[in-house]
């Protein structure tokens, strides 16, 4: 029988889990959320392994979707995998804006709005999922600005358990009803998302229910990393100057740095590494804050504030894994005002023909900020992550109309 979603039959290699803070090991087979240290727990594979199984012959040979890496993931058995077809998401060049920037590098989009659900949170989601059908879980919970909720309800209802999902009361009613039609139980909370997270947590006795949330399981993370092993294929196994990263609760930069670091203990790339930009909103940046005073951890952001809901996170559980990764890779952490964050998605739009959502087009407002401060050279090639379709967000009017009953004026739809 042919597999329509191509998941190829393998061995799994995962050894252990391990705490990203204190470094103490757990076991991989049974279910976990935090470590004894309150900090998240990473999956550990035997990478000698996978070196031998994961060749680029081998890879050559699969489909194009985010399972072809299945040896660097943690899902052990495929009747497990909860798919909804995660292809490998396309880069997009943009070409004008390389004009208009005077960049002589590439400037790239890896548009993860093409995934199931619209956003990358499909890649985090799909694994935590497919994990927790393995691990027996049938009832789970999380906190959303809305694009996670709708993964975790499309991918609870594909594996066949509950879903509880908490989200700010002005999340995008998009998100909510996308959340409610996919079979999930959702609430609008008046808070944020980690009053939002107090609530699931709360719950976790009397409801019994897997505690979701960012870095709060180990999975998440393996989803999201396979952004960095995508990206280092389609570039030729090579790696770009810069990544530009929207930032929220940063799982997709922690786990874009763990797939590199991988990648190189398996031979697929060298020592080469991209420098990780952290980019957030100013009306929430406490990642920028904790960068710039030189701390491992960040001090939780009151009042915040943005259009750009998916970064409206005024405290992360993995904020140093973040700040370490920005570190480490000789990045910096950037904050960008609303208003240019949708000046870069107007310009996006109508010189490129791509619609980008408000975090996505926050990494080329950050793009631009950071090229006039000299942060970013024009000789520097760039990746920014777009990370869900522009079409779930709300968009400008659009209120031109013709009366086809009355002459039609051609000049003035010419200057128009």
């Amino acid at each position: 029988m042919i597999d329509p979603h191509g998941i190829p039959e393998t061995e799994t290699f995962v050894t252990h889990l391990e705490c990203g803070y204190e470094g103490d090991r757990y076991e991989a087979d049974t279910i976990q959320n935090l470590s004894k240290a309150g900090k998240p727990l990473l999956v550990r594979y035997d990478l000698e392994g996978v070196k031998k199984a994961l060749t680029k012959d081998v890879l050559a040979s699969r489909a194009a979707t985010m399972w072809r890496y299945r040896e660097l993931l943690p899902v052990r058995r495929k009747e497990n995998i909860t798919t909804l077809g995660e292809i490998m998401t396309p880069l997009v060049r943009l070409p004008a804006v390389e004009k208009s920037n005077g960049a002589s590098a590439p400037i790239i989009v890896k548009d993860e709005g093409r995934l199931p659900t619209g956003s990358f949170k499909a890649r985090g989601l799909v694994m935590a999922v497919s994990m927790a059908k393995e691990l027996g879980i049938k009832r789970v919970a999380m906190p959303t600005n809305g694009n996670a909720g709708a993964a975790m309800a499309a991918y609870c209802r594909r594996g066949g358990m509950e879903a509880y999902i908490f989200c700010p009361e002005d999340t995008p009613d998009i998100n909510v009803r996308e959340i409610q039609l996919q079979g999930a139980k959702v609430w609008k909370v008046n808070g944020y998302i980690d009053d939002c997270g107090k609530i699931v947590g709360e719950g976790k006795g009397p409801m019994g229910w897997f505690d979701t949330s960012t870095l709060k399981e180990p999975y998440r993370i393996e989803g999201k990393k396979t952004m960095g092993l995508e990206l280092a294929e389609q570039l030729g196994w090579q790696v770009p100057d810069v990544i530009l990263y929207p930032t929220g609760g940063g799982t997709g930069l922690i786990g874009m740095w763990k797939a590199f670091n991988e990648l190189e203990a398996i031979g697929l790339i060298g020592s080469k590494r991209p420098r990780m930009v952290a980019v957030q909103a100013a009306g929430c940046a406490p990642m920028v804050r904790a960068f710039e005073a030189g701390e491992r951890h960040a001090t939780r952001w009151e009042n915040a504030k943005t259009i750009a809901y998916g970064v409206r996170v005024p405290q992360a559980i993995g904020d140093f894994l973040i700040l370490d990764a920005v570190r480490e890779s000789k990045g910096f952490a950037i904050a960008v005002e609303d208003e240019a964050i949708q000046s870069a998605q107007e310009e996006i739009a109508r010189d490129e023909g791509l619609l980008l959502c408000p975090e996505g087009a926050a990494t080329y407002a950050a793009y631009r900020k950071a090229r006039a401060d000299g942060r970013i050279r024009a000789d520097e090639s760039c990746v920014l992550f777009n990370c869900a379709t522009g079409l779930k967000y709300e968009m400008p009017a659009a209120t031109r109309m013709l009366d086809r009953h009355k002459p039609i004026d051609w000049a003035a739809i010419a200057a128009a």
